[in-house]
């Protein structure tokens, strides 16, 4: 299956919502087994600011679907989302 890249990026001041859905977003990714990897973007002083998840799923269409439905996403959490095809080269 293809990859593909979110990059999401939190809406100000909003870090106390992430903490209070990460629980909810962390067992998503648990349940649905299709993170090949994932994890917080930091600003300057290492605060969560948004995410960046790398999905394996069959198609674009698939990578929204699982984006719409997380948590983080559901509960409004985000200012922007970018889904892109990505190919791994490294690592």
């Amino acid at each position: 299956m293809p990859l593909f890249m979110m990059i999401c990026r939190d809406k100000p001041d909003h870090l106390a919502l992430r903490l209070e859905t990460r629980g909810a977003h962390l067992a998503y990714i648990a349940d649905t087994g299709v993170v090949a990897q994932a994890g917080p973007l930091l600003d300057e002083v290492g605060q969560m600011t948004g995410s960046l998840i790398i999905l394996d799923v069959p198609d674009m269409d698939a990578a929204r679907h699982w984006g719409g439905n997380d948590p983080y996403f559901q509960a409004g959490l985000f200012e922007s989302v970018t889904v892109e095809q990505w190919k791994k080269v490294v690592g």
